[in-house]
Formats: C-alpha cells, structure tokens, sequence
C-alpha cells in the first residue's frame, strides 16, 4: 500500500510517499480502508520531534517511534481481530488509529465508532482529535454551564470551531476571537458575539464589564495576564496546547506557570491534554447527528500533498480543518 513515512524527524521534506507492507490487524484491532485523515497540528510535532520534551515523552529519540504519519481517519472496516465484536468488514468508521495517511490504517476498535450518517468521510476525518480537545477543554476543564460567558480564542481554527459550537450546545453564550477575514465564519457557526482582534482588544474589552466565566485558548501566545484580564474573578481559563520558539518545550511553559500560579488566586488556570476516549466519540456523533455540531473544513489535498498540506497548517491561517482525501 502506498503511506506517507519518514525516516529521520526534520521539515516536511522528510515525509515520503511509498510503498510499505500493509499492516496486519492484532486481536483488537480492526484494518480501515482510509478515505480521508485529518491534518492536525500534532502530526508537525511528530514529523519535527518538537519540542524536544515529546521525544522524552515515547515519541522517539533520534527518530519517531512511528514511521507512518496521521491519526484521525475516516473510511471502511477490510478486516477485524478475532477480539472485534463492534465491527465487521464493510462497516463505516471514524476515529483514530496509528498512521492515517496511508491508504490502509490499523486502529484498536475501542478508538472507532461508526460514522455519523449525515457526514461524508472527509467530513468525519476532521472530527476527533480536534472535537476531543474542544469537548474536554470546555467539559472537563472549563466545567462549562448553560448560562456561562465563554470566550473561544482562535473560534475558527480547527478547535475553535468545534468549540464555539459546543458552547452552544452547552447552553453558555460565546465570543469569539478571530481576524477580520474570519468572522463571518465564526458568526455563521452559532457565535453569539465575535471580536476582531485586529480592530480591538479583548482584554480592553474586559475593562469595561465584558468578563467570561470561561476562556478557552487554542492560539497559544497571549500572557497570562492578558488573558486573566479578561476573566471573573472566579472564572477559569484552560489553555489547549500552545505554541513558542523554545526547543524544549515550545509553550508548554505557559501552561506550567497558569498550573503553578493557579493555587495562588481565585482564577482556575489550567491546562488541557486531551485523550481519545471511546464515549466522548460516541457523544460527538450523537450532536453531528443531532445538526448541533457540523466540521468546518477549508480544504482537501491528496495523499501524496501531505507536505502541502502540513506547510499550511503551520502557518496557521486555515478556517477550520484540513484533511487529506484518498
């Protein structure tokens, strides 16, 4: 089967589009036939090894542990484990597996569900990984209540986008933040106000009476104490991922000092790992399948435009996802 590889950690000139074995399912697993992956930021780490913590963390030392790049997929069951009782050959799934950008990916059934029936299989391949990080940042970590003033900075990135609409679904009332060319998006997907921050500050904003109960922070580059600006008293913000110059830890340390100054105020600051769970998949397909929920995609590429699709990413303009379609 072809698959996109690499060898060695470095730019997306080190992805290779090749010809490798097809993996074989394990007693768990179940082999999908891909028909579209979803680009996200963790597969640049992958394929640059950075921050360098990640590499401490499993990902490889000197080279990825994993060859093949991808995670969320979309497509259908060719063959299941002899432990598989959830699917069967034929069978149209999504979730996450190991390696997506490949024409074949093997996935443990516990990290699939069946594809909602009212998404296409590109549709379905932007969802997990970033919804996954939408729903725990909100649920789990932001504690969200209907009712709640809920900022969403970077509302129409790839989690951004699924957070706006979550918080809705939640019941809370949510701002987005976003650059002039976006807000019509941001707007379209159920926002209830959106700011321009090219044209204001939020922070400013907050001066004046407009304070969240809940920040979420998908763009990763703004002060603590900007963003604390912004928040009641006894608001929370939850910082989802983040990004920086340093080698070692790229914006982790960000979230460090919020999970160190948090015991100190009234503010809870946190951070967001989030994880691929089964019921929260299971959940997400009930909202999509309910229209509360719908991916915004801004574009597809090709297997072998993986590189392309990677360098866009980076620079951090795209509305919504990316994925690769087979």
């Amino acid at each position: 089967m072809k698959a996109v590889v690499q060898d060695m950690y470095g730019p997306t000139e080190v992805l290779d589009l090749r010809d490798i074995a097809t993996p074989e399912p394990g007693p768990d697993d179940v082999l999908v036939q891909v028909r579209a992956a979803g680009v996200n930021p963790a597969d640049w780490h992958c394929m640059t090894g950075m921050p360098y913590l990640m590499r401490l963390m499993g990902f490889g030392l000197r080279a990825p542990a994993s060859r093949t790049r991808g995670l969320d997929v979309a497509g259908r069951v060719e063959a299941v484990g002899t432990n598989v009782t959830r699917f069967r050959p034929g069978d149209e799934v999504y979730g996450t597996c190991e390696g997506s950008f490949a024409e074949y990916a093997r996935g443990r059934q516990d990290r699939l569900a069946p594809k909602p029936a009212n998404l296409t299989f590109e549709q379905a391949a932007a969802v997990p990984t970033a919804a996954f990080a939408a729903l725990q940042g909100l649920r789990d970590r932001g504690q969200v209540q209907a009712g709640h003033k809920v900022l969403v900075i970077g509302a129409a990135g790839g989690i951004g986008t699924y957070a706006v609409q979550l918080a809705k679904a939640f019941g809370a009332d949510v701002t987005g933040l976003c650059s002039t060319t976006k807000t019509e998006l941001v707007r379209s997907i159920g926002a209830d106000h959106v700011i321009d921050y090219t044209r204001e500050n939020f922070a400013d904003l907050a001066d004046g009476a407009r304070r969240y109960d809940l920040i979420l922070d998908t763009a990763g580059n703004r002060p603590l104490s900007l963003l604390r600006r912004a928040l009641t008293p006894g608001g929370t913000l939850v910082l989802v991922g983040g990004e920086g110059d340093g080698r070692w830890l790229q914006g982790v340390d960000r979230t460090l000092q919020a999970m160190l100054l948090s015991p100190f105020t009234k503010q809870k600051l946190r951070g967001l790992m989030s994880t691929e769970r089964n019921a929260d998949l299971e959940l997400l397909t009930q909202l999509i399948e309910a229209g509360k929920v719908t991916p915004v995609i801004e574009r597809t590429y090709a297997l072998g435009e993986v590189p392309e699709a990677i360098r866009h990413l980076e620079q951090g303009r795209a509305r919504g996802k990316i994925v690769i379609a087979m």
